[in-house]
């Protein structure tokens, strides 16, 4: 049986997080960053230093997901933690995202933070609103028409949170 770990991403990891990330990103689905990023401008996006962290899914010596959290605003709004998530393709519906969800609220209250928001969860995007809605975060707003979805036009994204 495989195990699934989540631990803090080190610098081997990086090639594996980056493929991850290209993947995603072009897929065009689910982030709004750049469809061009290159190995650093990615790094320079995901990766975070404290009091934030990034961190891996591993399966079997295999990245299968990765995660960064940390404050969602400095100085008067450092008490919200925020977070975001990226699976591999091949490892989607496989409890990836939800071992990293359930292990990102834990830090945030091992942490200190009040609260968790999610500042950009596309509406298209029906499994991971799914995930954070049985995780106990709340749709507290929506921004009509704010992403660019390649399979859907122009989607809303939910603003979504969790108190602590």
């Amino acid at each position: 049986m495989s195990t699934l770990v989540v631990q803090p991403i080190r610098d081997e990891d990086w090639p594996s997080v980056f493929r991850i990330i290209d993947d995603v990103v072009r897929d065009g689905e689910t982030y709004a960053y750049p469809s061009d990023l290159t190995s650093s401008s990615a790094r320079a996006l995901w990766v975070e230093s404290p009091p934030g962290l990034t961190v891996v899914a591993e399966r079997d010596g295999d990245i299968v997901g990765t995660a960064k959290m940390g404050p969602n605003r400095p100085g008067r709004g450092d008490h919200i933690g925020t977070a975001s998530f990226m699976v591999a393709p091949e490892a989607r519906g496989a409890g990836v995202g939800r071992l990293l969800g359930e292990w990102v609220i834990d830090w945030h209250r091992r942490s200190g933070f009040e609260g968790i928001q999610f500042n950009a969860v596309v509406a298209s995007n029906e499994a991971a609103v799914r995930l954070w809605r049985s995780l106990g975060f709340d749709v507290v707003g929506t921004v009509p028409g704010a992403f660019r979805s390649r399979r859907h036009g122009r989607v809303g994204l939910h603003v979504m949170f969790l108190a602590l």
